[in-house]
C-alpha cells in the first residue's frame, strides 16, 4: 500500500494546479468582460451626452429664430438634424446667378451673428465639427453646371458672412475666429439633393421633385458624435493588439 501513497500525491497535486488555472482563467475572462462593459458604459453615456447637446442646440436655435423663419418674413425651416434651409428664391439669388441679392444680405445680416452666438456658447462648441453652408439647385440644366453654380453661390455666402461691412466675426477673440474657420465649410451640391412639395429628400420619398423648394440654401451643423465614436473604436481595436 506504501508503493501508492506518491501516485495519489502526484494526482492530488494535479488537481490543484487544473483547479488553480481554472480559477485563473475564469478572472481574467470576468475581468475582461467587466472592461468591456465598462467601455460600452462610456460609450453610451458619452453618445446620450453628445445626443443631449444636439437636442439642447436644436432647443435653442429655434427659440432665437422661430418668429424669423415664419413665411412671411425669412421663409426658413429647422429641421432636427440641425440644418436650416433658406428656401425663398426670389429673394436669394436671381436666376442663374451667384450674386446675393440685398434681401438675402439683410437677412443673413440679422441671422449669421445670432447664429455664431449660439454656436460659441461652452456648452455647445466641443461638440460641433462643422457648420456647411450648402447651396442646392433644382434639376433644370445640366449637373456639373450647376455644380458650379452652387459652388459659387456658397461661397459668395461664406465671404458674405465673414467680410460684410457690418459683420462680427472681426469683433471675435482670435481663438473664437480660428474655431470659426474650422468650422465653416462652403458646399454647392448642385441637384444631388432634390426636395419634394413637403420638403423632404426625393431620393428617399420617392415623390416628385419641388422646382422652386429644391433651389435653397442651408447651414447645416454636423456634431462629433460620430467623430467621438470613431476614436472610442479605434481604443477598443488598440487594446485588443
Amino acid at each position: 500500500m506504501s508503493s501508492n501513497r506518491p501516485q495519489e500525491t502526484y494526482w492530488v497535486n494535479l488537481s490543484d494546479i487544473m483547479t488553480g488555472l481554472m480559477v485563473i482563467f475564469l478572472f481574467i475572462a470576468i475581468t475582461y468582460i467587466m472592461q468591456q462593459k465598462k467601455q460600452e458604459r462610456e460609450k453610451d453615456m458619452l453618445v446620450q451626452d453628445f445626443q443631449n447637446t444636439k437636442v439642447e442646440l436644436y432647443k435653442e436655435l429655434k427659440r432665437e429664430f422661430d418668429e424669423d423663419f415664419k413665411e412671411t418674413k425669412w421663409n426658413a425651416v429647422l429641421e432636427e438634424d440641425l440644418s436650416i434651409r433658406f428656401m425663398n428664391e426670389q429673394v436669394l439669388f436671381d436666376e442663374n446667378k451667384d450674386v446675393l441679392k440685398p434681401e438675402f444680405q439683410s437677412i443673413l445680416k440679422d441671422f449669421f451673428p445670432r447664429y455664431m452666438k449660439i454656436l460659441l456658447q461652452d456648452r455647445f462648441k466641443e461638440s460641433i465639427l462643422e457648420v456647411r453652408i450648402e447651396g442646392h439647385t433644382n434639376s433644370k440644366g445640366g449637373y456639373i453646371y450647376n455644380v458650379d453654380l452652387s459652388q459659387r453661390r456658397t461661397r459668395n455666402v461664406l465671404e458674405y458672412v465673414l467680410f460684410n461691412d457690418s459683420t462680427t466675426y472681426a469683433a471675435l477673440p482670435s481663438t473664437d475666429q480660428e474655431l470659426v474657420r474650422f468650422w465653416l465649410m462652403a458646399n454647392g451640391l448642385s441637384y444631388g439633393r432634390t426636395v419634394d412639395a413637403s420638403g423632404d429628400l426625393t431620393l428617399r420619398s420617392g415623390k416628385p421633385e419641388d422646382l422652386e423648394r429644391s433651389k435653397r440654401v442651408e447651414f447645416r451643423i454636423v456634431t462629433r458624435t460620430e467623430e467621438v465614436l470613431q476614436e472610442l473604436l479605434d481604443k477598443i481595436t488598440e487594446k485588443k493588439r
